[in-house]
């Protein structure tokens, strides 16, 4: 899988991708993340890729231009899948949504900044608007990251574990249950006697209602769509 993002703000994205489980992706050839910068495609002397909004109004909107090149420029070398744009009100990130996009070999990313972009760029450069919450952020940065962090995880080979990423919370529609670690007592707090048993069956019953009871607890809208 490639991803390509563009930033005002390149700097922001380069510690994440240079770490941990993503870092190992890149280096293995599993996954390939670059990080464009949009005033490389300013024509402003200042590199600015912002203005002033028609019809006035606080705050500063991204322009057109710098996204139209970038986005040209990109597929005139590949082609791509889908060109995403980071947005508060797009479609709410979930499990099932990564599921389906982790099919998808070529992406482009568009990160949000200022009090967004014009519209235009909506209208007729986007294929896919994806928030990750229904709530604000200074820009689209950290929601590109977890988009490709949550995508790129469930790449064949890049966990060292290929059946992890298929226990994980969401796979099922419920949250994960309790892990537990050496040793296996702490002091006065112990580990369950089930997971001890080595009955695999058990141990599997135990974990879906441990999933189950902690979804009725913590995300019981979960259930709800079931």
């Amino acid at each position: 899988m490639r991803i390509d993002i563009l930033t005002a703000l390149p700097r922001l994205l380069d510690s994440y991708f240079n770490e941990s489980i993503l870092q190992r992706a890149q280096q293995k050839k599993l996954a390939e993340v670059l990080v464009h910068d949009l005033r490389d495609f300013s024509t402003d002397k200042h590199r600015r890729v912002d203005d002033y909004p028609f019809g006035g109004g606080a705050g500063m909107v991204m322009s057109i231009g710098p996204v139209h090149k970038a986005i040209t420029w990109l597929k005139d070398q590949r082609t791509y899948d889908e060109v995403i744009y980071m947005s508060p009100d797009g479609e709410l990130l979930d499990q099932p949504l990564v599921n389906r996009m982790s099919s998808l070999r070529n992406l482009i990313i568009l990160c949000g900044h200022y009090k967004g972009v014009d519209e235009r760029v909506r209208e007729h450069l986007i294929d896919r608007e994806i928030s990750i919450g229904n709530y604000v952020l200074s820009g689209g940065e950290l929601p590109a990251a977890v988009l490709s962090d949550a995508l790129i995880r469930l790449l064949p080979g890049v966990l060292g574990d290929e059946t992890s990423a298929l226990s994980d919370s969401f796979q099922d529609g419920l949250v994960a249950p309790p892990a537990y670690t050496r040793p296996e007592a702490y002091g006065e707090w112990a580990v369950p006697p089930v997971l001890l048993s080595g009955h695999a069956a058990r141990i599997a019953e135990w974990r879906h209602q441990q999933s189950l009871e902690r979804t009725r607890q913590r995300r019981p809208g979960l259930l709800d769509e079931k």
